[in-house]
């Protein structure tokens, strides 16, 4: 049964080095196309694609998210021609505005989103000073969007969009703005268990960071969620709805609601059900290999 995974979303800053690349070259075994590592507040995000794809084959690399709070877009294309070049075209450049946090942190002024990611990515793609002795293949670029606006700075001016706990609903809305010809990826956290107490645990542990944030609730009350939802550690109804859980059938058949809602492929972000373990539940992450 072909997978509709393409790759992997890994929170590589829990994790030691040694434990990454564990995890990373397993990965590359089982036939994933590609593993994502976050930018929050650990390592350094591109240095760290570097280290795996210095040590992987096959394997793309993905920055998921790199917010473009924390690097100029000089720095953030100089960054990304490297690592293609280093990688005979291996990295893929995921980029977003964040949270005005990102840009507190850094004692910077929060911008309007749209018009901050149109400027970027323009600069991107502009003339920068910037030189390497051979033109290295061009690492595609997808860009956080959610709301409509977002979603049409990401059909104008990216290669693709990414998309995190979203409906399909909001897949086949998302599609339509983007046009036939651009890359829609859709995150999805997701747990193999059919008991519903550890699954909306680990459902929880993988919402909680997002509920007192206006972006996601201003896209969950679009879908008939409210205040009552994400107050607190959030309803069962608003896990059940974007943590596909239950059997691998249960979770595929969620997953190819989204490829026929018009998504080119899911990014998994893999729960583990069992809450006094962190590791990696390798169980459902073969199960969605492509070997």
């Amino acid at each position: 049964m072909t997978s509709p995974v393409g790759g992997l979303m890994l929170g590589a800053d829990a994790l030691s080095p040694r434990e990454v690349m564990t995890h990373v070259l397993r990965l590359e075994e089982l036939g994933y196309p590609s593993v994502w590592i976050t930018d929050v507040y650990g390592r350094e995000i591109y240095v760290l694609a570097s280290h795996i794809l210095a040590k992987t084959t096959r394997i793309s690399v993905a920055s998921g998210i790199a917010h473009i709070y924390g690097r100029d877009a000089i720095a953030s294309i100089q960054a990304a021609r490297t690592l293609s070049e280093l990688s005979d075209g291996r990295f893929i450049q995921g980029l977003g505005v964040s949270h005005p946090i990102a840009a507190q942190m850094r004692g910077l002024e929060w911008e309007n989103p749209i018009e901050k990611m149109t400027a970027y990515l323009i600069a991107m793609r502009g003339k920068t000073p910037l030189h390497t002795p051979k033109n290295p293949p061009a690492s595609p670029i997808y860009i956080a969007a959610h709301g409509p606006k977002m979603m049409q700075v990401a059909a104008e001016y990216a290669d693709g969009a990414n998309t995190y706990m979203q409906p399909p609903e909001h897949t086949a809305a998302s599609r339509a703005t983007l046009g036939a010809h651009k890359v829609l990826n859709v995150v999805l956290p997701c747990c193999l268990t059919t008991d519903p107490e550890r699954a909306r645990t680990a459902g929880r542990r993988a919402l909680h960071i997002y509920l007192p944030l206006p972006a996601y609730q201003r896209q969950w009350a679009k879908f008939g969620f409210t205040e009552d939802d994400w107050a607190g550690k959030g309803s069962d109804r608003l896990v059940d709805r974007f943590i596909p859980w239950g059997t691998r059938d249960q979770i595929l058949s969620r997953m190819n609601a989204h490829i026929d809602a018009g998504a080119n492929a899911i990014t998994m972000t893999a729960l583990n059900p069992n809450p006094a373990n962190k590791e990696m539940p390798w169980d459902l992450v073969e199960a969605f290999g492509h070997n």
